[in-house]
């Protein structure tokens, strides 16, 4: 029984100290991801490029430059008529007689025309609903895959270079030495 307990001892003991490697391992990646500087130092352009794209992308940029290249092609918005205010409809309503049946009859036949004359144009406006709608299907996960890959890139620890990762690794490593980490116990069981 006593074997067995040692090297159950032994295997914690160095799942202890790959855990406690495998923690400054992290915080240097950590580190080294949000080392923005070092990034800038490595490659300005590229960084200056991928944190203006992830502006436009979570500012909403795509979703106005959509709504503007549609309004150029499609060119600008009518002003909206003029709306009829109840009295108004009273008074056209009277004008058309007093007859209820003839008025009724009246009313339909202009409703009518009007759907007819105006058929082609409210074709028009669904095909463009459609399409606006699909477009928003297709392009709202294009847009939030690359703004989480923008994302994703400008925090890579190893875009700021291998030596921001090992130097930020170093760093850490020294910081647990030092005991300024939360280290297990120097002894670990042994130390009881």
């Amino acid at each position: 029984m006593g074997a067995r307990t040692d090297a159950a001892r032994a295997a914690a003991v160095a799942s202890r100290g790959a855990l406690a490697e495998e923690v400054v391992r992290l915080e240097a990646a950590g580190r080294a991801a949000v080392d923005i500087p070092a990034k800038i130092r490595r490659a300005p352009a590229k960084t200056a490029s991928l944190a203006a794209g992830a502006a436009f992308v979570a500012l909403g940029g795509p979703r106005r430059a959509v709504r503007r290249l549609a309004s150029a092609v499609r060119g600008p918005a009518e002003a909206l008529p003029p709306s009829m205010l109840p009295e108004e409809v009273e008074k056209a309503v009277r004008a058309l007689g007093s007859d209820g049946a003839r008025v009724r009859g009246t009313l339909e036949r202009q409703f009518a025309a009007y759907l007819e004359a105006t058929a082609a144009d409210r074709k028009r406006h669904d095909l463009e609903a459609t399409t606006a709608g699909l477009a928003g299907s297709v392009l709202g996960p294009i847009t939030r895959r690359l703004g989480r890959r923008l994302a994703e890139e400008l925090f890579d620890p190893k875009a700021a270079g291998e030596s921001s990762f090992e130097a930020a690794l170093k760093r850490a490593r020294e910081r647990w030495s030092e005991g300024r980490g939360t280290t297990p116990p120097p002894g670990g069981d042994e130390a009881r």
